[in-house]
């Protein structure tokens, strides 16, 4: 039973995370803006990076520059679940409204069991808010789905 009420906590905190990186694009959009010179030429397409001064591909470049790459014990799996899988069903439930009581259906679809979500739901949060690189790499996984 002690299970369950902490998978539906854990189900309960999705949109919490979502909005955590959302909020890290935003915080990148904001650094753009405020410093062009670090994007380019005025963020021009062609000026170091694709796309311009607050395109998504710029936001996630700035975000790589400003965090750097997160370390390979930062992207360990949790309880099986990669990063990418992590993204994939976060994304997932996109085709059901955001409605977070589908992220189990969705980790089910890619063969994690509602058990290991759970796990990993809790682990890569948890990862996501600690360390901006992981989350930086979690929202170009994120928008790149």
């Amino acid at each position: 039973m002690n299970m369950f009420k902490s998978m539906i906590d854990t189900i309960n905190a999705a949109p919490a995370l979502i909005e955590s990186a959302n909020t890290l694009a935003a915080q990148a959009q904001t650094q753009a803006a405020m410093n062009p010179a670090a994007f380019g030429a005025a963020g021009m397409p062609g000026a170091g990076f694709p796309g311009t001064v607050g395109s998504q591909a710029a936001v996630n470049l700035g975000n790589q520059q400003a965090y750097g790459a997160p370390s390979a014990e930062a992207l360990a799996p949790i309880a099986g679940v990669s990063l990418e899988t992590y993204a994939t069903v976060s994304k997932g439930i996109a085709a059901f409204g955001y409605d977070t009581t589908k992220l189990v259906d969705v980790a089910a679809d890619l063969g994690v069991s509602a058990a290991d979500w759970a796990v990993a739901q809790e682990g890569w949060g948890a990862r996501i808010q600690a360390d901006r690189a992981v989350g930086s790499r979690f929202n170009e996984l994120y928008t790149a789905l």
